[in-house]
């Protein structure tokens, strides 16, 4: 699935993200001992790690850890400080890591700690869209806006055509109209739409997300009318799903004639 919010969970409870440079003991080959290594934390809860900061976004990591399940603790045996291992449930490896400072090693361990027993959520409206997900596109009842748009991918700067469905908030990805059901989907609760300019692209729809989690992500329709339209439509079906304190403020701060029963 392409996610902003994880569309497969609850979309108010964000795994956390967390980055920057861990020490990794390796036993391997002729590199023994401990290497510098940028680790990036996702919020669907995998760890990833590269040999550079820099190689992020640009390089393919070079190895990927699922934590769910997994077993974080301190490691005193070393007589090192800042260690904890890291023993995935999936398989019977033990990673080593070292952290940076004492700040950095209590960063890293509640976040992982956090991702590898997330807090699953019962939530009507996640079976909802899981449900509308399996259906093919035409079958989704009153959408709130289809068609054709063009997604950019970020790792190849090539634009991707999908056909998509607008509904309650939550877009949906087919590969045609005749796909029997979405290949992904985007939780939009709290994302803004904006109208840019990009050099490719006369004018596309971009998508900025409510905090540095979750992806900035950029589409174009057929045409400015089509671009205008799935603007307007965007933008409605996001205010619907505006925070109860949010919602409650706006209504606050209404004139008083627009707020009498």
């Amino acid at each position: 699935m392409v996610v902003g919010s994880d569309i497969s969970r609850c979309p108010n409870t964000p795994r956390p993200a967390c980055r920057g440079y861990l020490h990794k003991r390796t036993h391997s080959g002729f590199m023994k001992g401990w290497r510098k290594r940028w680790f990036v934390l996702k919020n669907d809860g995998c760890l990833q790690y590269y040999r550079h900061k820099k190689d992020e976004g640009k390089c393919s990591p070079l190895e990927v850890i699922k934590l769910e399940g997994a077993e974080v603790g301190i490691d005193s045996s070393l007589g090192k400080p800042f260690v904890f291992n890291c023993v995935p449930q999936s398989g019977n490896r033990t990673f080593c890591l070292c952290a940076t400072s004492n700040q950095e090693f209590k960063r890293w361990l509640e976040a992982m700690d956090k991702a590898a027993h997330p807090v699953h959520q019962s939530h009507v409206w996640e079976d909802v869209t899981l449900h509308n997900s399996s259906l093919p596109p035409l079958a989704i009842k009153n959408p709130e806006c289809l068609g054709l748009l063009h997604q950019l991918d970020g790792s190849t700067d090539v634009w991707m055509q999908y056909y998509c469905i607008l509904k309650d908030g939550c877009l949906y990805f087919y590969a045609s109209i005749r796909s029997t059901q979405a290949s992904g989907g985007l939780y939009l609760q709290g994302y803004r739409v904006n109208e840019q300019t990009l050099s490719v692209k006369q004018s596309v729809i971009e998508l900025k997300p409510p905090s540095e989690e979750f992806k900035t992500f950029y589409f174009c329709a057929e045409n400015e009318t089509e671009n205008q339209r799935w603007i307007t439509a965007l933008k409605i079906s996001i205010k619907k799903w505006l925070p109860l304190h949010q919602a409650i403020q706006d209504f606050m701060n209404r004139p008083l004639e627009e707020t009498r029963m």
